[in-house]
């Protein structure tokens, strides 16, 4: 078929039923299951003909079929967007008002889904147009919406008016517009302009029209048309709320109150529950704040929920929801549109709304019975999310002062009341299905959370007035209750999949922060109530020994652990963290340190966890699953309490006098655990529960894991604490086990390189360089020497093969490669030893294992890793050994092809799964990125006199090496090819000179891997490639300008390459930018690119846009695309120097030129 084009102004009768006809056919074909590829290119070909636009207004007024009528709609988008640089205005304006037109003449129509199309068809031609039509020429459409908005028309018109409106603020909001292919820039001006202009206007309109409509609705007893007007209106002014407000020109000057001093942005809110911000500006404080207009909406939803009080699907029907939903987001209404007075204006906008949302959620216990008896829980959980709002844009202070207004008690006394009630549903209803109490407990949390952290991000705790610490400390009794009494019950549970049991210490911790929270607001209280708890449960297990199961006990136990753990510490997140700001202000009358209510709380628990070195207490009482909490626990509570840094943790954000009540208390805290006090002891009782996990516990890799990866590497963070470590004995039996002990040999080996990693680590505590050196090598001998002595056999080929000796190599490999990524200052010269003796063996071990995919990744991490430590320290003598044994390495890999694989021979390398297979190449990738950081990067001792290996030449080589084992199948893999790329792109823009070396084969490799990039999926992996390619062509131009080769044959094209690498990609740019889909993020990148692309190949650049203008059969179009042609490289005092400011200029210059001609281009 040739398409559809309209043949000019006199396309006849029968051509356009003929046309008609076939979309009917194909559409009807799809929906049939007949033939659908052929229709479906039927249907594509109307889209794609040239200016389609009679033949598809004819089958949107005449079809009879409702998809013909969708696909014709559709393809008068496609078309007028690909063809707009070439239609006039008055076309593009005939266009819009059709689609108006048809929308509002066949607003009863019973196909809704044509008619939403055709008025998205029409708000995304109007936003194509909204920089060229004129103001005038805006308002002119915009009269004809707001007449059938205002009800001239009748009410099926005015709901077609206002999904208009919808439509197009999802078009000019950038989360949610189509895709045009234009820059960002285009996107953003229109956003701007919108936000300014109109958008103030169409809420308006629409609350205009939810007016108009209210007493009809409120007077009748039967569904009426209003209704679905009303939703609609309070639907679109949700989604103008919704706005990302971003030009607020008055938010810079405004005061600071005590609200919006109390907005929390960003880090401070959970994922779990969404509350976004509302913050239009003073602009529109006249139509939300000062009109009246929420008194109005909140006396709207209370009359109709009075009215259909007895009509249990109301609360679910679309006009309850959208009126809800509204007044919820009004809760999060804040910033400059209230005015400078202290926040009274805000105060009393919250304080209306929470008393209309009250009624939702008041009294509890009354919500909740109604709730299990079958009313729907969307009303109450409304009612939650406004408590989170009010939460988000208010101080704990404001917040719990608004319900005092009206009633006897504050707000936190209502969401603890409220939130206990939840977690009693959810005690009674014990069940691993997530129902509406688990909702609804999680969004109280995020409002407890919202509340609790501070709103400066400096990681003290909110503090809250005397009847909120009641609040939150009855609410952290029943939530302990609630999750015991759920640890107990699922030991009795006969479902073996139980949640409670699979959930993994990590997945709980969202949930158990939030705790922590609502505990430390109420601290006095809570710490001893957890020390009753524990006591409580340590007393009925040794009551019962023997006699009683302890099962049930045990799982409490745990819980208690994970919820006292989140309650003493935070993670701290690679920082040492400080004493929580609640713990450090509180307990001011206890000097005796004997007598704190965390020393006694801490101390407790450590005694609990020596009795696990008990064989029999450890066979009748510590399960793995309660030694995975006693030792998280420990690692947690050791980070912060463990020997403290004093002058850290004193530090209090509190006035000087609350300073001076505290800081006996904190440091009587502080200096028990301290170095000089029990701080040793209790360092020693880890190191022994440490060492018994993973003697005791075999195949228990979780808690192996918990010991390996968190306690232990606690302890050797801090330096202080590594001091005392290698002076203790049980430390010395940890670090003799695990040179010696044959069961740690037996450990995953990701512990085992954890293990490896720790016992180095702890080196740093010694006395001085010589002595942590000492250690190290002592710890690593046996390794080194068995290594050695094993590539030294004769029989080496078979001895290798043995399943002990292929598990023994794995093993010490591991250990090597944790000991060599704990390289230090003190401990370097130690590893750099210690590589130094297995270079000879791993090559062997590489030429041996080279059918072992296996072990070959483990020699390479390990390299990898070492080298990673090593290479910015070493001197010229030591760089030059380094270097030559990983260019033996990469001969020797490549030699033996390991790692190309053919893809094609097997179906199932295709998964993700099995593209780790291609996991050594990664590690070969990286092993050159580290050498490559030896020219960023230097340390050494030497001068700059000294003669130093050329870093490049020897990356170049093993890129030389390594490429051709990475084919294209291969980069499709996404790990493998960002490494690649990121190594490549580096290089190229580092050293780009010596590209020139490279033979022609690689040469064309590696250019065959940058058209790939250029086309990639992946804007990271595109990026990348832009930028070495604007690194190669500044380069070259420089260098050329200059008198020198630049890239010499390279950059002319020779052998199988006649086209130079300029030339070819400043084809494939050009073509990527004017004729394929790409991102408009790409834009930036791709004008860097272009510009010394064009200024190295300026006779190919106006060869091309010649033949791009002579394919231009239109004479206009012809005249526009020279003038922007030549714009592109002139305008905005373009100069040909490659400087920053000329970037910027060249820049600005793409973006309008993509603007002007990609839509009439792409239809040559």
């Amino acid at each position: 078929m040739q398409g559809f084009s309209d043949g000019g102004a006199g396309a006849d009768f029968a051509q356009l039923q003929s046309t008609m006809h076939t979309i009917e056919v194909a559409c009807t074909s799809i929906q049939m299951h007949i033939n659908p590829t052929a229709a479906e290119a039927t249907i594509l070909s109307l889209s794609q003909s040239p200016q389609p636009y009679k033949a598809c207004q004819f089958i949107l007024e005449n079809s009879q079929v409702a998809n013909a009528r969708f696909q014709a709609a559709a393809a008068i988008r496609d078309a007028a967007i690909r063809e707009w640089g070439f239609l006039s205005t008055e076309d593009r304006r005939n266009l819009i008002s059709f689609c108006l037109s048809f929308v509002m003449q066949h607003a009863s129509s019973p196909e809704g889904y044509v008619l939403a199309k055709a008025s998205s068809v029409a708000a995304q031609l109007m936003k194509r147009g909204w920089l060229d039509f004129t103001t005038a020429e805006k308002e002119a459409f915009f009269y004809q919406v707001n007449q059938a908005i205002l009800g001239a028309h009748g009410v099926d018109v005015q709901f077609i008016g206002i999904n208009f409106l919808e439509s197009l603020v999802s078009e000019f909001s950038p989360s949610t517009s189509s895709a045009m292919g234009l820059p960002r820039e285009f996107h953003e001006q229109c956003r701007t302009s919108l936000e300014l202009n109109y958008l103030k206007t169409f809420y308006c309109w629409a609350r205009d029209a939810a007016l108009g409509v209210t007493n009809k609705i409120v007077e009748s007893d039967a569904a009426i048309p209003e209704v679905k007007v009303c939703t609609a209106a309070l639907r679109l002014m949700l989604q103008i709320l919704n706005w990302e407000f971003r030009h607020d020109t008055s938010s810079m000057k405004a005061g600071i109150n005590v609200f919006s001093a109390g907005v929390r942005h960003g880090s401070a809110s959970s994922n779990r529950s969404e509350c976004a911000l509302v913050q239009p500006g003073p602009a529109w404080c006249d139509v939300l704040i000062s009109s009246g207009h929420v008194g109005w909406l909140l006396s709207f939803y209370a009359v109709l929920r009075q009215k259909f009080s007895r009509e249990g699907y109301w609360l679910d029907c679309p006009i309850a929801v959208s009126a809800r939903k509204l007044i919820v987001q009004f809760c999060s209404l804040t910033g400059t549109i209230f005015p400078s007075d202290n926040g009274k204006v805000q105060e009393n906008h919250l304080l209306q709304l929470l008393s209309g949302i009250l009624q939702w959620i008041d009294p509890p216990d009354a919500v909740s019975k109604a709730i299990e008896e079958g009313k729907s829980e969307s009303e109450m959980l409304d009612g939650c999310r406004a408590l989170l709002s009010i939460a988000t844009v208010t101080t704990p202070f404001v917040f719990d002062k608004l319900l005092k207004a009206i009633r006897p008690f504050g707000t936190l006394t209502l969401l603890s009341t409220l939130m206990c009630e939840v977690v009693k549903v959810l005690m009674t209803n014990n069940t691993d299905e997530e129902t509406w109490s688990w909702e609804a407990r999680d969004i109280l949390l995020d409002t407890w959370t919202i509340l609790l952290v501070p709103m400066d991000g400096h990681g003290g705790d909110a503090l809250l007035p005397a009847e909120g610490k009641h609040a939150a400390a009855n609410l952290f009794a029943m939530i302990v209750e609630s999750e015991l009494k759920v640890a107990s019950a699922s030991v009795v549970n006969d479902d073996g999949d139980s949640d409670y049991i699979q959930a993994s210490i990590s997945a709980m911790d969202e949930r158990l922060s939030s705790y922590a929270l609502i505990a430390r607001a109420a601290i006095d209280v809570t710490i001893p109530l957890l020390t009753r708890m524990f006591a409580e449960r340590f007393a009925r297990l040794y009551q019962g020994r023997g006699i009683i199961d302890p099962t049930q006990t045990l799982e409490e136990l745990y819980s208690l652990l994970l919820i006292t753990g989140h309650v003493l510490a935070d993670e701290g997140e690679g920082e040492t963290p400080l004493v929580p700001t609640a713990i450090q202000t509180h307990f001011v009358g206890i000097v005796e340190a004997e007598e704190h209510p965390v020393v006694v709380l801490s101390g407790s628990i450590i005694r609990f966890a020596e009795q696990s070195m008990d064989p029999e207490a450890r066979a009748n009482v510590f399960s793995p699953r309660l030694m995975e909490a006693v030792i998280w626990f420990l690692a947690r509570w050791s980070h912060t309490y463990l020997m403290p840094l004093e002058e850290a943790n004193c530090h209090l954000s509190h006035d000087y006098k609350h300073q001076h009540q505290s800081i006996h208390s904190l440091k009587a805290l502080l200096s028990f655990f301290g170095e000089h006090n029990q701080g040793p002891a209790v360092l020693d009782i880890i190191v022994k529960i440490s060492m018994m996990t993973l003697m005791s516990y075999p195949g228990e890799k979780d808690l192996q894991g918990l010991t390996c990866h968190h306690l232990l590497h606690t302890l050797v963070r801090r330096k202080n604490i590594c001091h005392h470590l290698v002076s203790l004995d049980s430390w010395c039996d940890l670090a003799n086990a695990f040179t010696n002990e044959k069961s740690l040999f037996l450990l995953s080996s990701a512990n085992q390189r954890s293990l490896a990693q720790t016992v180095v680590l702890s080196a740093s505590g010694l006395r001085d360089s010589e002595a942590s050196n000492q250690y190290v090598k002592g710890l690593m001998v046996h390794m080194t020497s068995y290594l050695v002595e094993l590539s030294n056999k004769k029989d080496l080929k078979s001895v290798a093969q043995q399943p002990d000796i292929i598990m023994s190599v794995s093993c010490l490999m591991e250990r090597l490669r944790g000991a060599a990524s704990a390289a230090g200052p003190r401990t370097r010269r130690a590893i750099y030893e210690i590589g130094i003796a297995v270079m000879n063996p791993v090559l062997l071990l590489l030429e041996v294992y080279k059918h072992e995919s296996a072990v070959i990744y483990l020699l390479l991490k390990f390299v990898v890793d070492w080298v990673d430590g090593q290479i910015s320290y070493l001197e010229a003598q030591e760089t030059a050994a380094v270097i030559d044994f990983c260019t033996r390495l990469l001969q020797l890999y490549s030699s033996h092809n390991i790692g190309k694989i053919s893809v094609s021979l097997s179906s199932t390398l295709l998964s993700e799964a099995k593209a780790e297979k291609y996991k050594d190449l990664r590690a070969l990738l990286q092993l050159l990125s580290s050498v490559c950081s030896k020219d960023l990067v230097d340390f050494s001792s030497d001068s700059a006199e000294v003669p130093g290996t050329n870093i490049a030449q020897v990356v170049f080589f093993g890129l030389h090496i390594v490429t051709p084992l990475i084919s294209l199948e291969l980069l499709k893999y996404p790990k493998l090819c960002h490494d690649y790329f990121a190594l490549l792109s580096h290089i190229l823009e580092v050293y780009p000179e010596t590209l020139a070396q490279l033979n022609s084969e690689a040469f064309a490799h590696i250019l065959g891997t940058l058209d790939f990039a250029l086309h990639h999926q992946d804007l990271e992996v595109v990026n990348m490639c832009l930028g070495a390619l604007k690194a190669l062509a500044s380069y070259h131009y420089r260098e050329t300008c200059a008198g020198n080769a630049g890239l010499g044959a390279h950059a002319a094209g020779q052998g199988n390459l006649p086209e130079g690498i300029f030339s070819r990609f400043l084809r494939s740019l050009l073509q990527l930018l004017l004729f394929e889909d790409y991102s408009p993020d790409l834009v930036s990148a791709a004008a860097d690119a272009l510009l010394p692309l064009i200024l190295c190949e300026q006779g190919l650049y106006q060869r091309l846009g010649n033949e791009l203008i002579q394919r231009q059969a239109n004479s206009i179009l012809k005249s526009r695309l020279a003038n922007a042609l030549r714009l592109l490289t002139t305008s905005n005092h373009l100069s040909s120097t490659l400087d920053r400011v000329n970037y910027q200029r060249f820049r600005k210059n793409l973006n309008s030129f993509l603007i002007e001609v990609c839509g009439f281009l792409r239809t040559m």
